[in-house]
């Protein structure tokens, strides 16, 4: 039986006459790394400070492992890294896990083995005695990152976690979120860098206006229709026309023919029909659709705005 981690039926809320979530519904499995999507605006951080109690829904309901929205003791096992996080400066980065893991608890040896173990999983273990103020974006992006996994939380809401990082980083922190996983941890992760996105997640929802417009599989995706790139000469109307056995929206444009196709075992095929055709081939190449263009398709170029 799949656990469901984040459970919301109509989420809305309202500021004055403006609807900053519509009537948000979505469901996110245990175990799930799960994308949150879309433009400036569209109320992806009023819909997470829902979620953990930080704003109050206007109407709807939700629940976060099994119990309602706001339950105390289902937020102690709840980790989050928000975007514009604001740490003590003052304290040393050991200091600032001692407060949050004091703040939720946790005491004596287990704490102290905690602390040393996160710090050197986010590299900071030869600045544990380093104030919070010399400390640049990314490693406050890293220390942050410890902080949310004090708690060896269920679920962990990441908002933004590779904004000030490098590529290094950046797959630090991929591979933080794959071990969650294989933990079971649920990751929700809202993020503007859909490569990221793209080669992290498990599924994705888009949400637009304060609703959620669609959820995808990222294995979906991948399995996607191949668009296939051909630059050849010799190609006449009715070889265009048996093309169409292969695939699908053939387009010609001069020399360059372009389709999609279910399978890549057609493009042999294809190649060598136009052979046989007496067609001369200069190049064949495929792609498939990426996460950003996705996004536009589902959002627009606008955002939707």
């Amino acid at each position: 039986m799949t656990v469901t981690a984040i459970d919301t039926d109509q989420l809305r809320k309202v500021y004055g006459e403006f609807a900053a979530v519509k009537g948000l519904t979505l469901q996110v499995s245990q175990g799930e790394v799960f994308g949150f999507l879309g433009p400036n605006g569209a109320g992806k951080t009023t819909f997470i400070k829902m979620l953990l109690g930080l704003v109050k829904p206007t109407s709807g309901r939700g629940w976060l492992l099994g119990a309602p929205l706001g339950d105390r003791a289902v937020l102690a096992r709840v980790g989050f890294l928000p975007e514009h996080f604001r740490f003590q400066e003052w304290l040393t980065a050991g200091e600032f896990l001692q407060l949050h893991g004091e703040l939720l608890g946790l005491e004596g040896k287990a704490l102290k083995m905690r602390i040393d173990g996160l710090l050197d999983r986010v590299g900071l273990t030869p600045f544990r005695k380093k104030q919070l103020r010399t400390f640049s974006k990314g490693m406050l992006q890293r220390v942050g990152l410890a902080q949310a996994l004090l708690n060896h939380p269920a679920l962990v809401f990441l908002d933004e976690p590779t904004s000030g990082l490098d590529p290094v980083g950046r797959r630090l922190v991929r591979e933080i979120i794959q071990e969650l996983r294989e933990e079971g941890t649920c990751v929700f992760l809202n993020s503007h860098l859909l490569s990221e996105i793209e080669i992290t997640c498990d599924r994705v929802a888009f949400i637009k206006h304060g609703e959620v417009v669609r959820v995808l599989s990222l294995d979906s995706l991948a399995d996607a229709h191949a668009q296939v790139t051909i630059c050849a000469t010799g190609l006449t109307e009715a070889i265009l026309s048996d093309m169409a056995r292969w695939g699908r929206d053939i387009h010609a444009n001069g020399q360059e023919v372009t389709l999609f196709v279910e399978k890549d075992d057609a493009i042999p095929e294809i190649t060598r029909y136009l052979v046989e055709q007496g067609v001369d081939i200069y190049s064949i190449s495929r792609s498939r659709q990426s996460l950003e263009e996705l996004f536009i398709e589902t959002v627009g170029k606008d955002g939707g705005l």
